[in-house]
């Protein structure tokens, strides 16, 4: 009997999929493991698994945003019967409530660039469109600065997958070396290759706007301002990065430090679920990552049991996998405290808005040295600006 694929939930606060492209077409065989097509949530781009043999016999959206459970494929023998199967459920209209009922389907144009090709050099642009190449496989290279044009594919017809990227990346030719030209024989500079105009809003960038416009509006917020001396912190890092192997970030202390307070002040490591309180005994902390599409929160989860390398370690791994949308579901979820650490862009002071369901969020500015008094005299010290920000 013919299988009816629908958009799966891929993250807790996913409500739709953005169809980016199908890697089967219709009349193509299908078996269970197979990748059908890649779909952006709010979180990270990622691939759909076929969980069935077959053949790919419809495809309901060949690209755009999808409901979770609308229908997006059917899979089945060659030439069974399935339209009686649609007729059941049919696909869910995109949930973006600013589009009319009447909004007709997105069609796929080929003659404009990606999203993508828009934040790429001229040299990156040019070349993916020539390359059959996967949205993810390209986010890769361009993260990586290498043309998707120079990295073979082994997908369908050449088509350049993630994997093809990161075999690339494991066994990257040597560049060859600059040469200085004088200054009176450099060209001018190109014209810039920036795109001006209407860009479609990633799932992303939805459910940030969402979220974040939800908590600051109807969730009050409470400010807690206090300038902190960091001076044993800085001799700290100092003495223990001196003949460490793993080196210690100020975030890492940060991190640590939020941990061990949570522990002693219990009622902070909670949760607003609107009509109750959860109280939590795991202390799970957020750490906010900026990514090229707006900010995701990896979960440093039983923080206060780990050791500052091992938080070290984990968020440079949980922040790499953002900005290459590697992040799993899972590895986003459970947070019960947040903080944002705007230090090392030389901010002193920014609001944050809660991470919703979170009763609290810490923003950390950069250290900076400035005269302050101690036992009575005026000295120079290592002072920091974090600000707590919390639910009534």
């Amino acid at each position: 009997m013919a299988e009816v694929i629908r958009m799966p939930r891929l993250s807790d606060t996913m409500e739709e999929g953005n169809i980016v492209a199908w890697l089967k077409k219709e009349g193509d065989p299908v078996k269970a493991g197979d990748i059908l097509a890649e779909v952006e949530t709010d979180k990270a781009t990622m691939e759909l698994e076929s969980f069935f043999d077959g053949v790919l016999l419809y495809i309901g959206v060949p690209s755009g945003p999808v409901a979770v459970d609308g229908i997006i494929a059917v899979i089945g023998k060659s030439g069974e019967e399935f339209k009686h199967l649609l007729g059941e459920t049919k696909a869910a209209p995109p949930s973006d409530k600013d589009k009319p009922a009447e909004t007709s389907p997105v069609v796929e144009k080929k003659d404009e660039p990606s999203v993508v090709a828009i934040q790429q050099p001229a040299d990156e642009a040019t070349a993916s469109t020539r390359v059959k190449a996967s949205p993810l496989a390209k986010n890769i290279a361009y993260e990586a600065g290498i043309l998707i044009s120079q990295v073979p594919g082994s997908g369908d017809q050449g088509r350049v997958i993630k994997k093809d990227v990161e075999s690339y990346l494991s066994n990257k030719p040597i560049t060859a070396p600059q040469v200085s030209i004088p200054v009176n024989q450099i060209a001018p500079s190109p014209v810039s290759t920036f795109k001006y105009g209407d860009v479609p809003v990633s799932q992303m960038r939805k459910t940030i706007a969402r979220r974040l416009g939800e908590s600051k509006f109807t969730a009050p917020h409470f400010y807690l301002t206090i300038e902190i001396n960091m001076d044993n912190a800085v001799a700290a890092r100092a003495a223990i990065n001196e003949n460490a192997t793993v080196k210690i970030s100020f975030n890492d202390f940060v991190v640590k430090a939020c941990a061990a307070a949570l522990r002693k002040n219990p009622a902070i490591n909670s949760s607003w679920m609107g009509d109750k309180i959860t109280y939590h005994k795991d202390i799970n902390i957020g750490v906010a990552v900026a990514v090229e599409d707006g900010l995701l929160v990896p979960v440093v989860n039983h923080a206060d049991l780990k050791s500052m390398s091992q938080i070290n370690q984990e968020v440079k791994e949980l922040a790499g996998k953002a900005k290459s949308k590697k992040l799993t579901p899972q590895e986003m979820q459970g947070n019960t405290f947040t903080i944002s650490n705007l230090g090392m862009f030389d901010i002193e002071e920014f609001t944050a808005i809660i991470n919703p369901p979170d009763a609290c969020i810490l923003a950390v500015g950069s250290i900076i040295k400035k005269p302050i008094v101690k036992k009575d005299q005026i000295v120079i010290g290592n002072m920091d600006a974090p600000y707590a920000f919390m639910r009534p």
